[in-house]
């Protein structure tokens, strides 16, 4: 008997398979412990590490930018554009969290004790 282009046999091994193999019993990995303490973060690091990724993708973007106007063969409109793109992006973001960060010190700075 044939059901929606499945023979109901296929189906019927299939459940079978489905069945076996939720019976057959799981062996368990050995459970190894290899949580480390979280290294700490210096915040300055990281805010460093973020602004000059920032400012390497304005340099990026403003490289490309020259070499195209100066008609390298080499770079695409479409790199550019994108290349500014990103830039831009990320500048607004950085732009966001700088926002959030000063408006945080304020409600901290204006909360009463």
């Amino acid at each position: 008997m044939r059901t929606g282009g499945i023979d109901s046999s296929q189906i019927q091994s299939m459940i079978a398979q489905l069945k076996a193999a939720a019976t057959r019993p799981q062996a368990t990995p050995p459970v190894i412990q290899t949580e480390q303490p979280a290294a700490k973060v210096d915040f300055s690091q990281a805010l460093k590490g973020a602004l000059d990724a920032v400012s390497d993708s304005q340099k990026t973007a403003e490289g490309l930018s020259k070499r195209f106007q100066m008609g390298d063969d080499t770079v695409n409109l479409s790199d550019v554009m994108i290349a500014q793109q990103k830039a831009s992006i990320n500048f607004q973001a950085t732009l966001q969290v700088r926002n959030k960060l000063v408006q945080s010190y304020h409600d901290i700075m204006n909360m009463q004790v």
